[in-house]
């Protein structure tokens, strides 16, 4: 099993936590075909976790020419900079001030300029339509204390996902497309089955295995 899978599957021990913390304790560069952002402590590392490179890998596949694209929760923001790198118009939208802080200075350092936003969800966002929207969402079923715990923790009831799919369809056309980033480590039948109950279908569409751990790419209808 691989140090990353190790990492997210153990983030409560508390050795996991204090090496992390330690490993985190100021800004790390993370760097992707040419694109360098500068993560900080509060933000949701890409360095230690597998999904953030996985869906980087699949967005190189297509082709994103002057389409509208939002990535919902971007926490660092190197996918926001690829697509932009990539011809898009982007929206980076995260609930954490900070990481939007960063990620404007990494829009200007990279000549790459997207529109950062403010926004719990869709909730800032009313009024806008995108091309192509992108998830990486926190799926561990635990209460989050603080915003840095909100990139990993969806609620213990799934608070997070409700809301998601609550608003979801406000923004789901018949000609783009949506899609999400679910490891197998997370609960993923409890969260497609809450899907539905909101007449949404997830399908997955990538999978890719990397450090020892299998992240599924799923388009939501």
């Amino acid at each position: 099993m691989g140090i990353a899978r190790d990492f997210i599957k153990k983030i409560t021990h508390p050795f996991l936590v204090k090496g992390a913390n330690y490993y985190y304790r100021k800004p790390r560069p993370y760097t992707y075909k040419g694109i360098t952002v500068q993560v900080h402590p509060e933000v949701f590392p890409p360095h230690l976790t597998i999904s953030t490179r996985v869906f980087l890998d699949y967005i190189s596949l297509f082709e994103f020419d002057k389409k509208q694209v939002l990535e919902l929760g971007c926490g660092s923001g190197i996918i926001s900079l690829y697509a932009k790198q990539k011809g898009a118009t982007v929206t980076a939208s995260d609930i954490n001030k900070i990481a939007l802080s960063y990620l404007e200075e990494a829009s200007k350092t990279n000549q790459l300029p997207i529109r950062c936003i403010y926004s719990d969800l869709f909730d800032n966002l009313k009024g806008n339509h995108f091309d192509f929207i992108v998830i990486n969402p926190p799926y561990y079923p635990k209460k989050a204390e603080s915003i840095k715990e909100q990139a990993w923790f969806c609620g213990e009831g799934f608070e997070y996902f409700h809301k998601l799919f609550q608003q979801l369809p406000d923004f789901n056309t018949p000609e783009n497309r949506i899609w999400m980033i679910l490891s197998e480590d997370c609960e993923i039948t409890t969260i497609t089955t809450m899907a539905a109950t909101y007449t949404l279908e997830m399908k997955p569409l990538y999978e890719k295995k990397r450090l020892g751990e299998w992240n599924t790419i799923f388009e939501v209808f």
